[in-house]
């Protein structure tokens, strides 16, 4: 058995593993025990009542969240003549259109979010064995293949939040940094869960979301009441 270190045990330190806490409290307690020398990352973990090995079940889509990730993104646009200005202005990082297929083919992705127009997913298709293991294929319903590039560039900069269901119903993504202030976590955290909640899929029964947690990336899980993440509606 691994040995838990002082650090990790000093971080667990007042934190009840069985007790789910308030939103505002468990953002406190996260946010007091990301003491790495870094700016630890927050993320939030959802429990799903879904079993996304049904296409009906599968859960994903995409979240602007109001105080952004603290990330800065790469963001990488397939696209053609104006569409590719348009790109360009609105500050993507990469854009091409078989030259960057070429590129990628090759091995050389400078990109954290891809982003394409419709006409040249024929070309991007080709790249899925690439793309898709890294989750940076583009995809309509989480508005990465837009003809509205501009738009999808500056959100991708400015903190939206892609998120898929994994094979165990989880759905988890990174939602802003310690370093923010409780209240702008507590927004970011409320807004990804209303997201989430919005994207109940058909084939789902019963209770949709049952568990939530929130983490830094060095510190101990804490668990949430669902009330105060997704109001009186945690099974919609």
């Amino acid at each position: 058995m691994a040995k838990i270190g002082k650090r990790t045990t000093k971080a667990r330190d007042g934190v009840d593993r069985d007790k789910a806490y308030s939103l505002e409290e468990a953002v406190k307690m996260v946010k007091e025990r990301a003491k790495a020398k870094f700016d630890e990352t927050v993320e939030v973990a959802m429990n799903l009542g879904v079993d996304p090995k049904h296409a009906d079940q599968m859960v994903r889509g995409m979240v602007n969240l109001p105080n952004g990730t603290g990330r800065t993104l790469r963001v990488g646009v397939f696209a053609r003549g104006a569409k590719a200005d348009e790109a360009k202005a609105a500050g993507a990082d990469v854009v091409g259109a078989e030259d960057l297929v070429e590129k990628v083919n090759a091995g050389t992705i400078d990109f954290d979010r891809c982003i394409a127009t419709p006409d040249l997913m024929p070309l991007v298709g080709r790249l899925g064995k690439v793309l898709g293991p890294r989750g940076l294929m583009p995809n309509p319903k989480v508005g990465t293949v837009t003809m509205d590039v501009a738009t999808a560039v500056r959100g991708a900069k400015g903190g939206s939040v892609e998120f898929r269901v994994e094979s165990a119903g989880i759905v988890q993504a990174g939602v802003g940094k310690a370093s923010f202030s409780a209240e702008k976590l507590v927004e970011n955290i409320k807004a990804f869960a209303d997201a989430v909640n919005k994207a109940k899929p058909t084939g789902a029964k019963g209770h949709y979301i049952n568990r939530i947690a929130i983490s830094s990336t060095m510190g101990p899980g804490v668990k949430v009441e669902l009330a105060t993440v997704v109001g009186s509606a945690p099974t919609i």
